[in-house]
């Protein structure tokens, strides 16, 4: 299950997000899948993320996403994304 929350600032400190690596990505689509969980804090965009099988979840700027080992989804870029990103 993909989980989304807005994150106070408290928290992105203790989680160390501002010094993760930062992946951009165009307005596309694309298939994914995840060998490992990752965490990753939206800068910029608007994103839907539908798992095979499952409910589409939408997320954008400020948005904290946590996307569990193992799951197969499409991702579609409505807007530009800009995140933070950490693996494991």
């Amino acid at each position: 299950m993909i989980h989304v929350e807005k994150p106070s600032e408290e928290k992105l400190k203790q989680l160390g997000v501002h010094s993760w690596p930062v992946w951009t990505k165009e307005e596309s689509e694309f298939p994914w899948e995840y060998d490992e969980k990752e965490t990753c804090y939206i800068l910029e965009g608007d994103v839907t993320v539908t798992p095979e099988n499952g409910e589409p979840v939408r997320f954008g700027k400020g948005d904290l996403v946590v996307f569990p080992e193992g799951l197969k989804c499409r991702w579609k870029i409505h807007k530009a994304v800009k995140k933070h990103y950490r693996f494991g």
